[in-house]
C-alpha cells in the first residue's frame, strides 16, 4: 500500500468508531446509542432544513440547464485533442448502473402505488391521484437527481482533465479557497465527501439486500425475510463485488454495467408487452407532459399551512439521498467522461437517464396502478403486509412467466448491488489517495469492508428507516460543498473564456 493520506486515516478511524458505536447494545448506552442519536439529528434536519434541500436541488438543476445553453458548453472536459474513452452505450450503461440502479428496481412499482393511495394532496385511489403518483415518481427520479450528480461530476472532470488538478473533491474549490484546500480545510472537505459516499452507498446496499431477501422469501416461503437472511445475502454479494473490484474499471465494472442494462431492458420490455401496453405508453407520454408542466411548482412545493409530512417523507428524503450519493456517482461519472464537451456531457447525463427512468416507472408503476385501479388487485395491501420490497415481485406474478421474471429481477438487483459497491470502492479509493485514478486493491478492499459493515449496522439498528436517516444526515454538510462548487465553476469558466477571447483557440 502506498503512503497513507490524512484523508484516508481520518476517514477510516471515524468509520471504525461509527461501526463500533452501532455494535454496542442500546441497553448499554441508553439515549446515547446510535438509533436515538441519529433519529434526533434526522428530525432536526428535516424540520429546520427541508426548505434548504429543496432550494439547493433546484439551484443545481437551473445551473446545469444554464450551462447547456451558454458559451461555457463548448469547453471540453480535457485537452483539445482528447477523445472520449468509452462509447456512448458503455458510457450510459456505467453512469446509469452507478447512478440509481438498485433504487429504480426497489421503488419502480412500490413508489407510484404508494403515491396513488397516499398522494401529496387530495384523496387517494382516484384518477387524479394516479396522475400525481406518476408525476412525482418522474420528479423524484428525473432531472433533479441527475443535475445534482452533474454538478460534482462536471467540476471533477473539468479540474482534473483540463486543469490537471489531483482527482479529489477539495480541488474543485481551489478557485474560491486558494491554497487553503491543501491544508486542514481541504482535508475536512474530503472527509465529508467520504462519509457522504459511505452512507449514501450503504443506503442503496441495504435496499438491495432487503429486496433480494424479500424476493427470495416471496418466491420460496421456506426462506425468512429477516436480518439473518439479509446478512447472508450481503456477505455473498460482498465477496462477489470484492472480486470484481480487483479487476479494475475496464473489466469488472464495465462488463457488469453492460449486463445490468441488458437485464433491465429485458425485464422492462417483458412487462411492457405482457402488461397493459397501450395504457403504459399512454401513461408515459402523458406524464412527460405533466412533469414538464408542473416541474417549477413541484420544485418549490412545501406544506407550511398543514401538518402534511408527505414532502418530508418523500421529496426531501430523495434530495438528501441524491446529495449523499453525489460524491460517489459524481466522481465515477467524471472518471469515465474525459474528452466530452460540457454541453455533450450535461445533455447525456441529464436527458438519457431521465427518459429511461420515466419509462421504467411507467412500466412498473403503471402496471401496479393498472392492477389496483382497473383490476381491483390489492397491490397496496401486499405492500402493507409484507413491505415495499415485495411490490415488484407481486406485480410480476400477475403476468405470464411471472416467476421466471422474478428470478431475473433478483439477478438484476444482485448485479446492480455488485456494480454500485464495486464502483463505490473505486471512488472511495480515489478520494482517499489524493486522486489516484487507479487506487490499490488493498485500499479498495478496506473501503469495501467499511461499506458492507456500515450497511449491516444500519440494517441491524433500524432497517429501512435507519438507511434513510443516515442518507439525510450525511447529505447536509456535503450540500454546502456542492453549493460552493457552483460558484467555483462559474469563476473558473469566466476566467477561461476571458483568456480564450484574448488568445482565440478551440476550447
Amino acid at each position: 500500500m502506498k503512503k497513507l493520506t490524512p484523508v484516508f486515516l481520518f476517514s477510516v478511524i471515524i468509520a471504525a468508531l461509527f461501526i463500533i458505536w452501532g455494535v454496542i447494545p442500546e441497553s448499554t448506552l441508553g439515549n446515547a446509542a446510535l438509533t436515538p442519536v441519529t433519529s434526533a439529528i434526522h428530525q432536526f434536519i428535516i424540520e429546520k432544513f427541508g426548505w434548504y434541500y429543496l432550494l439547493a436541488a433546484t439551484l443545481f438543476l437551473g445551473f446545469t440547464l444554464f450551462l447547456i445553453f451558454s458559451r461555457y458548453g463548448n469547453i471540453k472536459l480535457g485537452k483539445t485533442e482528447d477523445e472520449p474513452q468509452y462509447s456512448y452505450i458503455s458510457w450510459f450503461a456505467m453512469l446509469f448502473s452507478a447512478g440509481m440502479g438498485i433504487g429504480l428496481v426497489f421503488w419502480g412499482a412500490s413508489e407510484p402505488i404508494n403515491h396513488f393511495h397516499t398522494p401529496p394532496s387530495g384523496d387517494g385511489n382516484t384518477a387524479e391521484a394516479a396522475r400525481a403518483a406518476m408525476r412525482y415518481s418522474f420528479f423524484h427520479w428525473g432531472l433533479h437527481p441527475w443535475a445534482i450528480y452533474s454538478v460534482l461530476a462536471l467540476a471533477l472532470a473539468y479540474f482534473q482533465f483540463r486543469k490537471g488538478y489531483p482527482f479529489v473533491i477539495s480541488n474543485i474549490l481551489r478557485p474560491l479557497l486558494g491554497k487553503r484546500v491543501d491544508g486542514g480545510l481541504g482535508t475536512l472537505v474530503n472527509v465529508i465527501s467520504v462519509f457522504a459516499t459511505v452512507f449514501g452507498v450503504a443506503t442503496s446496499l441495504g435496499l438491495g439486500a432487503i429486496q433480494i431477501t424479500g424476493g427470495m422469501a416471496y418466491l420460496s416461503p421456506a426462506i425468512d425475510n429477516n436480518f439473518t437472511t439479509q446478512l447472508i445475502v450481503i456477505i455473498i454479494v460482498t465477496v462477489l463485488f470484492m472480486l470484481s473490484a480487483q479487476t479494475g474499471l475496464n473489466k469488472g465494472i464495465k462488463y457488469l454495467s453492460n449486463i445490468n442494462i441488458l437485464l433491465a431492458i429485458l425485464l422492462m420490455l417483458f412487462l411492457l408487452f405482457a402488461g397493459p401496453t397501450n395504457f403504459i405508453m399512454d401513461l408515459f407520454v402523458t406524464t412527460i407532459g405533466s412533469y414538464i408542466q408542473y416541474l417549477p411548482s413541484m420544485s418549490f412545493r412545501l406544506s407550511p399551512f398543514d401538518n402534511n409530512t408527505w414532502v418530508q417523507d418523500w421529496t426531501i428524503f430523495y434530495w438528501a439521498w441524491w446529495i449523499a450519493w453525489a460524491p460517489f456517482v459524481g466522481t465515477f461519472i467524471a472518471r469515465i467522461s474525459r474528452g466530452r464537451t460540457i454541453r455533450e456531457f450535461l445533455i447525456g447525463v441529464l436527458a438519457v437517464p431521465t427518459i429511461f427512468g420515466g419509462l421504467w416507472f411507467s412500466v412498473f408503476g403503471g402496471s401496479a396502478i393498472h392492477l389496483d385501479f382497473f383490476k381491483n388487485i390489492p397491490v397496496m395491501d401486499v405492500i402493507n403486509e409484507r413491505g415495499s420490497e415485495v411490490a415488484l415481485f407481486y406485480v410480476l406474478e400477475q403476468f405470464p412467466l411471472g416467476t421466471v421474471m422474478s428470478i431475473i429481477a433478483i439477478c438484476l438487483i444482485a448485479t446492480f448491488f455488485i456494480t454500485s459497491a464495486d464502483s463505490a470502492t473505486f471512488v472511495l479509493g480515489m478520494q482517499t489517495t489524493n486522486g489516484d485514478l487507479n487506487p490499490s486493491n488493498s485500499v479498495k478492499f478496506i473501503w469495501g469492508m467499511i461499506q458492507t459493515l456500515t450497511a449491516v449496522i444500519l440494517l441491524w439498528t433500524g432497517g429501512l428507516d435507519a438507511l434513510q436517516t443516515a442518507a439525510i444526515i450525511a447529505a447536509l454538510p456535503f450540500s454546502i460543498v456542492l453549493v460552493l462548487t457552483v460558484f467555483s465553476l462559474i469563476k473558473s469558466f469566466r476566467e477561461e473564456l476571458k483568456k480564450a477571447d484574448v488568445h482565440p483557440k478551440k476550447i
